[in-house]
């Protein structure tokens, strides 16, 4: 079985799960925030999953106000702003650290390299393509849109 699938998470409605609860669907994990130039992303996220969901695709959206602040809002008040600005349906979790002492579990194991050294996340809306087996496919700067060639390849890889 996958470690991460062990990894508690809390969701931003305060209920208690891990990822376990994503056992056999290929997951991306993002690390998101509100006020960054990249939030326009959460269109095209939605988009994905409105896409693949049915194949098996899960979004896993984590709030992170890690980067210049862009993530202030209480979890309430995130959820409210995706729901809000950009119909968003699929899971987020609480506010958490992606990096630093305080770095959550789930970021921990996703950013180790093949050696088992960590590569530090370096923006909001890093993207990690997870297979159904819970093995890190591929993972992806925060530039890279949502829609892009190279990524539908990687949750296209995931979902097989």
């Amino acid at each position: 079985m996958s470690p991460l699938y062990s990894i508690p998470l809390t969701f931003n409605d305060g209920s208690e799960s891990d990822f376990g609860r994503f056992e056999g669907k290929a997951v991306l994990v993002v690390n998101v925030a509100s006020k960054c130039g990249y939030t326009r992303q959460y269109s095209g996220l939605e988009e994905l999953y409105g896409k693949y969901r049915g194949e098996g695709l899960e979004i896993l959206g984590v709030p992170c106000n890690q980067f210049a602040g862009q993530e202030p809002g209480s979890d309430e008040e995130i959820a409210e702003f995706c729901e809000r600005n950009f119909g968003v349906s699929f899971p987020l979790t609480s506010k958490a650290n992606v990096l630093g002492k305080e770095q959550h579990p789930l970021f921990a194991e996703l950013t180790r390299d093949e050696t088992g050294q960590p590569v530090k996340v370096k923006w909001n809306f890093e993207k990690f393509v997870i297979s159904r087996e819970g093995k890190l496919v591929a993972r992806f700067p925060s530039a890279v849109e949502p829609d892009s060639e190279d990524l539908l390849k990687a949750v296209e890889k995931a979902l097989a």
